[in-house]
């Protein structure tokens, strides 16, 4: 696994949350603004309460688990052939108390939980179930209390492919609850109060294509606080992406994590991660970094980013923290997705720690000792040891060596700020785009001003067409550039075109 910094220098909530369908306006001052459109719904996936019940018998033909018997499952699993269907009798299931006693399932198998069955891993087994085979399903299962060293997982431990986890709680485990392979799909699982990561999306040596979130609760993980224990680690979050290629993410609720909400890290591209509620988290409710091509559409994000947001502001940080960060992550048509672009639209962005982060740390491309992302390059060079000098200065290196925040889309959102609920006084009322004076190493073709030039004015950046309630202010180039509205609309910046902005509303 890799460690990251993000910085730039080196509570439950009602039952259903309104997300409101922002339109274009015309107005850019307090008055004549038009109305937003009739509130739709958002439903909250309350699937830790109300997780899904299992079946109350065994179906036709599966094999019964008896939780009296300790290794029952581990062992009826070995004796029996591939695509065999495991039932869970009620109760406290248990591994032989050997750390590594795990379950290895054949291609194929179903494991179903009836009510109140629990696969409980005693603090002393650090995997449930591990192995190579695809096509393996788990419902209406509780699997709790193993204890998986740091990045690793409980569940899938070794990332197989295809994989189904659903009406599924994971939860009090070490590490992550779950890993992930290719075309897995998580669907309304609780993923709670893990010790690092609800899941980790990550395979060793391989990408993952086909994920699908949808409909899960994933609530108070990193419980063991890791990036104060490995300060700037990156290691965090409800889930961390790596690597993955093609993701739906789409009506979680994401709530009161320790860090961040969702943070896709290093080479993802075309996510869709719509319909969700993101809130109470302590961190950014999402951020999109070193990555590619998304549609950020349709989110209600509420009350994020307060405990992150507010410890750097009294450190005296002057960088822009954002709920929605999006760091050297943009469009590329080159690199087949869904889109070509980053569009980010249609969210409700409300009494959050700041708004939106385009970041481009110019110190950060392919060979580089400030690439956080260490040993990676960018998908669009397949060796990294040709980002070096003198070829890096020239075409197409220059652009191709470097993750760019570009053709960013950002349009038809409500942002609402009331600084009495947030409790703060500056720092975090911010939308910025920037990047930092390039400086290191001293053979980089990024020096001076560029990427803040290219990032500000020439990489396709643009709002438009959004709602502000609030006393917002507005960052570009560089830390030192707050803005007011009306600056932020005018050259040479020209954002928000058909926006407005009602100041007085917001508090």
């Amino acid at each position: 696994m890799r460690i990251k910094r993000r910085h730039w220098a080196s509570v439950a909530a009602p039952a259903a949350l309104a997300l409101l369908a922002v339109t274009g306006c015309d107005s850019t001052s307090d008055a004549g603004a038009k109305p937003a459109a009739t509130p739709s719904p958002i439903p909250v996936a309350r699937v830790c309460a109300q997780p899904g019940a299992g079946p109350a018998k065994a179906p036709a033909g599966a094999v019964t688990v008896d939780p009296k018997v300790v290794g029952d499952l581990a062992a009826k699993t070995k004796s029996n052939p591939p695509n065999t269907t495991f039932w869970l009798r009620p109760g406290k299931h248990r591994l032989d108390p050997d750390r590594y006693a795990q379950v290895i399932p054949k291609e194929g198998n179903r494991y179903l939980g009836a009510p109140g069955a629990v696969l409980d891993g005693r603090k002393k087994n650090q995997y449930a179930f591990g192995g190579s085979a695809r096509h393996v399903t788990i419902g209406h299962l509780t699997v709790q209390r193993f204890v998986a060293p740091p990045d690793e997982g409980v569940v899938n431990h070794d990332s197989a492919d295809g994989w189904v986890i659903e009406h599924a709680t994971i939860q009090d485990n070490s590490g992550a609850g779950l890993m992930a392979g290719a075309h897995q799909q998580v669907r309304a699982s609780c993923l709670r109060g893990n010790g690092q990561y609800g899941m980790n999306a990550y395979k060793g040596g391989g990408r993952i294509s086909g994920l699908v979130v949808e409909g899960n609760e994933i609530v108070g993980n990193n419980t063991d606080d890791w990036e104060r224990r490995r300060e700037g680690c990156g290691c965090t979050g409800g889930i961390k992406f790596w690597a993955v290629d093609g993701a739906d993410v789409r009506g979680n609720w994401v709530h009161d994590n320790r860090g961040t909400g969702l943070w896709a890290d290093t080479n993802n591209n075309d996510f869709r991660i719509e319909n969700n509620v993101l809130e109470d988290n302590d961190g950014a409710a999402l951020i999109y970094e070193t990555s590619y091509n998304a549609v950020i559409r349709g989110n209600t994000i509420r009350r994020n980013n307060w405990v992150e947001g507010r410890r750097q502001a009294e450190r005296g940080d002057n960088f822009p923290f954002a709920t929605v960060y999006l760091s050297e992550s943009g469009g590329e048509p080159r690199i087949e997705a869904r889109t070509d672009k980053i569009e980010i639209y249609r969210n409700v962005l409300e009494n959050n720690w700041s708004g939106i982060t385009l970041w481009e740390n110019a110190d950060r491309f392919c060979n580089s000792p400030a690439n956080t992302s260490s040993g990676d390059c960018t998908l669009l060079v397949k060796d990294t040891d040709r980002c070096a000098e003198p070829a890096i200065a020239k075409a197409p290196l220059y652009a191709d060596c470097r993750w760019k925040t570009q053709r960013v889309d950002i349009h038809d959102n409500r942002f609402v700020l009331d600084k009495s609920v947030v409790k703060c006084a500056a720092k975090c009322d911010r939308m910025a785009v920037l990047a930092n004076y390039g400086t290191y190493p001293d053979w980089s073709p990024y020096q001076g001003e560029r990427v803040s030039e290219a990032i500000t004015r020439k990489q396709h950046n643009r709002w438009h067409d959004n709602v502000y309630v609030g006393p917002w202010t507005f960052v570009a180039h560089d830390p030192s550039q707050v803005l007011d509205f009306g600056r932020w609309q005018a050259t040479p910046y020209r954002q928000d075109v058909g926006s407005t902005l009602r100041a007085r509303d917001g508090g």
